[in-house]
């Protein structure tokens, strides 16, 4: 087998034993799958160990947050790719097999997402791919759209980190997933690295998921998300954009900040957004750019015309 499918848990009781059933039976055969759990209190750490002797369980000490655990596992996969799937996730029999159809047909291929739909609804979509902006801005493509919609494979900016194969052997060049992050953007970030060193990110809609969705978190938007969110925000502008862009996008990241704070403060929020505004510059100034050398510099011009293209498609569509 060529991949390993690396499942991050943090008391996930309620979810991780369907996640785990619905690859007892993938269809290119038995998959090796590693948990790596964040020190659960609900017994889905004893759930895995009891129940699913022919998983690899990695228990870790203390919760140290999404990034740490996928790349324990990471580090202990031995395939050629990796799969990362959140715990409160059940794939279709198919996944895998249409996930490495699709890496197969491209070697600068870094990452292949699959079409995430909604658990509770799964005639909705819940993402087909994660784009970026110059307004600093992470965004799903077709949340809440029609099931049967996004029916294409499509280049996307970054695959969420739900549902998506990366190509293993890239890590080596664009390092892990960024431990400062803990939780939100990491996989917006890793995937930004990869252009910036020449691969593509893509979107298979044959390979589907169905998503609970803010299972670990509990909602949409609440203080933790909003506060690392926007923290980690400021923190992937300055570490993947170049000085020259920041340059160029402050306009944009300003409004961008504005609309956020507008947002947020009807919903009680403002404070906590703009603290992590602050955190995010204060991450900055202890963090290190990611390498920018000469020969990227025409990927960081495409980069940013593909920044500047998804902030006016994005304004067009909410008009």
């Amino acid at each position: 087998m060529e991949v390993t499918v690396i499942i991050p848990n943090w008391n996930g009781k309620e979810y991780i034993s369907q996640c785990l059933d619905s690859l007892k039976d993938q269809s290119v055969g038995q998959v090796p799958v590693i948990v790596v759990d964040n020190a659960s209190e609900d017994g889905s750490r004893e759930c895995v160990a009891e129940q699913y002797p022919w998983v690899k369980l990695i228990s870790l000490e203390q919760n140290y947050g999404f990034c740490r655990a996928v790349n324990e596992g990471i580090r202990a996969a031995q395939t050629k790719y990796v799969i990362l799937l959140n715990n409160d996730i059940r794939a279709d029999r198919d996944f895998v097999r249409y996930l490495l159809l699709r890496a197969g047909k491209n070697e600068k291929l870094f990452s292949c997402q699959a079409k995430m739909l909604q658990m509770d609804h799964p005639d909705r979509i819940d993402n087909a791919g994660d784009q970026y902006c110059a307004l600093g801005w992470a965004y799903t493509r077709g949340k809440d759209c029609p099931a049967d919609k996004f029916s294409e494979p499509a280049k996307i900016f970054s695959a969420c980190g739900g549902a998506v194969l990366y190509r293993r052997e890239v890590f080596d060049q664009i390092g892990l997933f960024d431990e400062a992050h803990f939780a939100y953007l990491e996989d917006v970030d890793v995937g930004y690295r990869a252009q910036i060193c020449g691969y593509e990110n893509w979107y298979e809609p044959q390979a589907v998921v169905y998503h609970k969705g803010s299972a670990a978190t509990g909602s949409r938007h609440n203080t933790f998300k909003v506060s690392h969110a926007s923290r980690n925000n400021i923190y992937l502008i300055y570490k993947n954009m170049a000085r020259w862009q920041i340059l160029i996008n402050l306009p944009f990241l300003f409004a961008g900040c504005l609309i956020k704070t507008l947002y947020f403060i009807p919903k009680g929020l403002g404070h906590i957004y703009l603290a992590g505004l602050w955190k995010g510059v204060l991450l900055s100034r202890k963090g290190e750019k990611f390498t920018l050398v000469p020969e990227n510099f025409d990927r960081c011009c495409k980069i940013q015309l593909t920044l500047w293209q998804n902030t006016f498609g994005l304004l067009r569509k909410n008009k």
